[in-house]
């Protein structure tokens, strides 16, 4: 699950170590000292790769020097940073091969997927299974043979079933088919038209323009409409049932912890069916433990010169 080889780094130990998440609505650092203590964080937008990697580095950089700004720590050469990250989209090799190639000079860098950190992070290197729904959604599990296992993650427009992006463009269906008359006019319906355009030509020039993001933020219009439009209810139940299905096929046999994770996901934990909700847990820690955790599993290894 790791997306790339370890670099060659400096043998001077950093004097800054950071962990970051970075995904398809935001960027989060978790800035620390040499010692591990823990100094600040930051935020900043979107760095899921797949949006770009000049947006992606910009973005991480941003959270960076906010997480400095709110330690009161003047920004350092990047050269005494050791950085750790945990992207959305870096399970494809070449997005990870163009971040890295246009990397700041780090003091050493390592670089996973998103949800392999969030693996790392939730249950502190031990077995145990992560389903996230954020803007994507897609599973990891570290099986106690010491297998790990990706399930979903396909992507937006082909896969994410159960996440932000995917339920924002059933929201969209149902305002076209009520547009059109081939569905009631519910709640929902009237909240996408007001967010996106209650014209036809409004609402196909923001379909246009749409992406992962923009559809993402049309999630909470479904969660909102809920109480009054079945509609609603049953994206849903929809989004809960894939996740079940990411969760039972991470761990067929049912023994795993599970943590369920992301902006939608535990909104959608107690639509999941009881023997997935029996196995749910509280993480350990979060993605940005997880980065921190493969940047400082990078420093302990034998100097490569």
């Amino acid at each position: 699950m790791t997306a790339s080889p370890t670099p060659v780094r400096s043998a001077k130990a950093p004097a800054f170590i950071v962990g970051v998440d970075g995904g398809g609505t935001g960027t989060r650092a978790r800035l620390m000292d040499s010692l591990g203590k823990r100094l600040a964080e930051g935020e900043a937008g979107p760095s899921a790769l797949g949006q770009g990697i000049a947006q992606a580095w910009s973005n991480v950089l941003l959270a960076i020097e906010a997480a400095f700004s709110a330690a009161a720590v003047p920004v350092p050469d990047l050269s005494a940073c050791a950085l750790g990250l945990g992207m959305a989209g870096a399970g494809a090799p070449s997005r990870v091969a163009a971040l890295r190639a246009a990397a700041p000079p780090w003091h050493s860098l390592a670089v996973d997927t998103d949800i392999g950190a969030a693996l790392r992070g939730a249950h502190g290197g031990l077995p145990g299974a992560v389903v996230a729904a954020g803007t994507g959604s897609v599973g990891a599990a570290l099986r106690r043979d010491g297998r790990r296992l990706l399930v979903g993650g396909w992507g937006f427009g082909i896969g994410d079933e159960g996440s932000g992006a995917w339920m924002g463009q059933a929201a969209v269906r149902v305002a076209q088919a009520a547009f059109d008359g081939r569905g009631p006019v519910g709640s929902l319906a009237m909240a996408v038209w007001q967010r996106c355009g209650s014209h036809r030509e409004a609402l196909v020039e923001w379909c246009a323009a749409a992406g992962q993001n923009s559809y993402a933020q049309l999630a909470p219009l479904v969660f909102d409409a809920e109480g009054s439009d079945s509609a609603a209810r049953a994206i849903l139940d929809d989004a809960a049932a894939a996740l079940s299905r990411i969760a039972d096929a991470l761990d067929p046999e049912g023994e795993l912890p599970v943590v369920v994770m992301g902006g939608i996901g535990p909104r959608l934990q107690a639509r999941l069916p009881i023997g997935v909700r029996s196995r749910c847990t509280v993480p350990k820690g979060d993605a940005m433990d997880g980065a921190l955790h493969i940047i400082r599993e990078q420093l302990t290894r034998p100097f490569a010169g």
